[in-house]
């Protein structure tokens, strides 16, 4: 794999905001390039454009020196993936991601500084709970503040996103399960309270001292005795207990979760009901190749500069090429995703369908790895809100009818359903709800429902007759 080729890959896994500094990086080592400046007056010298328009998906493999092959990482450029009949042999891949290899930089991720986002994502992949709820978890991730906090209006986040608010606070109690204890609280009180919880330290004296915070910084020691109900020694204690807490639990990591995010594509309802994709062109930066000094060193020449001159129009037409080849491949998988993943445009997060990179990339012709670099920092926006590509991949579960498969996700939210809505005096077995799912045409064995029965910590139909009577009084 030579220099350019794995240039063009990373560069393929850059974010926006990346790619920009990466091309300014570029042009300030290479005279003959330069940045496009809108409002700069028309140079005397012809300059050329440096960025193709996006008219034809794929078009650019062909101006590559390099085949398609090494471009996408296909099965020519791999022999080692082929089996003895010709196929490709995913098994060294997985579903759900790439295959590692090259790209990948053990000591880079040694050193580098692990965010509050990286390090909340990496606990919801974890957390037992339905598959919707880690999507929206995920999701509010990135709606802390440098502090922790969860400062959104979770009632317009659930209209937007289609999701009820059942839902929507299942996600919430996805973050605040995970450590540092009190992220993800909405406020002061509530992320103190979040870790006097977890010091077996919530108790209902606490409880109003939180309650009356206000008291506690006007120094109101009496109203918040009567409040407490203590004394002025137990008061103190409480204080300095209160005092210990961390009332800015994400502001220990760096780099933090706010970030600048730049849309790499917009989707737009059609004038026929459907969905258009569009790359974001003010995130492309658009390079110029300035002939004009390009001529000026070939007058001169010099056997030096004609050397130097030539090596870099090399590396600026692959420069080209590869800006081209990039936003492509953004446009043809993202238009994918798309198609896939209409009804979620339509009706928000239920109609979400089950979906992996190898799926993606069996349908455009790509190498999976090629599709997990693609989704990676990649943002999309639409009328929902704005969303990382790799939002919308979830798992799947075989129709029993041999149509289309079920979301994971969405067969955990019918169990759950199922069991919020049966008779206080007959509970479901598990039996009993893999009957039903079956009539429904969900594919799925009894261990599965127990297993996502109790990654969603609900008890067996034993546990929940006897609770169900305890709460009767009977």
């Amino acid at each position: 794999m030579t220099p350019q080729l794995q240039q063009a890959i990373r560069m393929l896994q850059m974010s926006g905001t990346d790619i920009a500094s990466f091309v300014a990086e570029e042009v300030e080592r290479n005279p003959v390039l330069e940045l496009e400046n809108p409002d700069r007056e028309t140079a005397a010298a012809p300059v050329e454009k440096a960025t193709p328009e996006i008219d034809n998906v794929g078009a650019a493999e062909d101006a590559f020196d390099t085949g398609k092959e090494n471009l996408y990482e296909g099965a020519e450029a791999a022999p080692a993936l082929m089996g003895g009949g010709g196929e490709v042999n995913w098994s060294g891949t997985g579903a759900g991601g790439s295959s590692g290899g090259e790209g990948f930089d053990f000591e880079d991720r040694l050193i580098g500084e692990e965010t509050l986002r990286d390090h909340m994502l990496a606990q919801i992949a974890v957390v037992p709970a339905t598959e919707q709820a880690r999507v929206l978890a995920r999701l509010l991730v990135d709606e802390l503040d440098g502090a922790g906090y969860l400062r959104t209006d979770l009632c317009a986040l659930s209209d937007r996103l289609g999701a009820n608010r059942a839902l929507v606070d299942d996600a919430v109690a996805i973050l605040q399960s995970c450590e540092p204890t009190g992220v993800g609280a909405r406020d002061l009180a509530e992320c103190l309270a979040l870790q006097l919880k977890e010091q077996n330290r919530y108790d209902p004296a606490m409880e109003a001292l939180l309650a009356h915070l206000d008291d506690l910084a006007a120094v109101r020691f009496e109203k918040l005795q009567e409040a407490c109900g203590v004394d002025q020694d137990d008061l103190n204690e409480m204080i300095a207990e209160i005092r210990a807490l961390d009332p800015r639990p994400g502001a220990v990591f760096g780099g933090g979760v706010a970030q600048t995010v730049i849309p790499d594509v917009f989707v737009k309802q059609n004038n026929l009901g459907g969905w258009s994709v569009e790359v974001n062109s003010d995130a492309l930066p658009k390079v110029l190749l300035d002939t004009r000094y390009a001529a000026e060193l070939n007058e001169e020449g010099e056997t030096e500069a004609m050397s130097f001159l030539a090596e870099c129009k090399q590396n600026a037409t692959w420069l080209i090429r590869s800006l081209d080849q990039r936003a492509q491949t953004i446009l043809k998988v993202s238009s994918e995703i798309v198609k896939t993943q209409a009804l979620f445009f339509h009706e928000g997060v239920s109609g979400l369908k089950p979906m992996t990179l190898k799926m993606v990339a069996d349908e455009i012709g790509m190498h999976e790895s090629t599709v997990s670099r693609v989704t990676s920092n990649k943002y999309m926006a639409t009328e929902r809100g704005l969303f990382e590509l790799k939002f919308f991949f979830t798992q799947a579960i075989s129709s029993t009818d041999g149509g289309d498969s079920h979301s994971s996700a969405a067969v955990q939210l019918l169990i759950k359903t199922l069991i919020e809505n049966e008779d206080s005096k007959k509970t479901l077995s598990d039996d009993k709800i893999v009957k039903m799912l079956t009539s429904d045409g969900v594919n799925i064995a009894r261990r599965t429902v127990a297993k996502y029965r109790e990654g969603m910590n609900i008890p067996s139909s034993v546990q929940r007759r006897r609770l169900k009577a305890a709460a009767l009084g009977r």
